[in-house]
């Protein structure tokens, strides 16, 4: 009686640690889903190198802006040629009140010689006051028609030893001598020297001539 206790004590224990052996080995399927599931996780690639380094960036910056720079400034500083467009557009410098007025009394003596009264009318200002070297008092009108009149043939008309007194910036007298050569309507030749002394105003822009006293000083 006591061997059959014993036998089935021992079998009853090999039963139970036959099962709890069973339990706590893993299952084929669980150990192959595992193998699997390491085996399809990626490995992470290896982070690429930069191939231009934060220091090595900034300096072809620096120098990147340095060329710009250049070009810019020598394209600023580059002469206009005296024939290209941008020249052309520039505007011409005003000229001083001394070669302004010399330029008008030199322009007025040469219309003489071409019997051209246009440009004493575009000079002379309307309220014109002169003694001409006769001794007669002139206006604009009277001026006029004495170069209407002329029938002189000039050779030469110059002006000589210009000189331009400013007083102020709108007033100013042109002291000189008007040097004229030719043959008269009675066919004989002449050499006239005048002294003159023109007062100029500029007005609207403009410089005319108000006021002139003339003297006859050779012929």
């Amino acid at each position: 009686m006591k061997l059959i206790i014993a036998f089935a004590t021992a079998t009853m224990l090999s039963l139970v640690a036959s099962t709890i052996a069973q339990e706590e080995s893993p299952s084929p399927a669980t150990e192959e889903k595992a193998s699997a599931t390491v085996e399809e996780t990626p490995v992470p690639a290896a982070t690429a190198r930069p191939t231009t380094t934060t220091t090595e960036s900034a300096a072809a910056a620096k120098k990147e802006a340095t060329t710009a720079a250049k070009k810019e400034a020598t394209t600023t500083a580059a002469p206009k040629k005296a024939g290209s467009p941008m020249a052309a557009a520039s505007p011409a410098k005003k000229m001083s009140v001394e070669a302004a007025l010399k330029d008008s009394e030199n322009k007025w003596e040469a219309s003489f010689t071409t019997h051209d009264p246009s440009v004493a009318q575009s000079l002379v200002a309307s309220d014109f006051a002169g003694v001409y070297w006769d001794g007669k008092v002139t206006s604009k009108s009277s001026l006029i028609g004495e170069m209407k009149k002329d029938k002189d043939t000039y050779k030469s008309t110059v002006n000589e030893k210009l000189a331009v007194h400013s007083y102020g910036p709108t007033v100013a007298v042109v002291v000189g001598t008007s040097h004229e050569k030719g043959t008269g309507k009675d066919g004989k030749a002449f050499d006239r020297v005048f002294r003159f002394t023109d007062t100029w105003v500029e007005r609207n822009g403009q410089w005319q001539c108000v006021a002139s006293q003339v003297m006859k000083v050779r012929g």
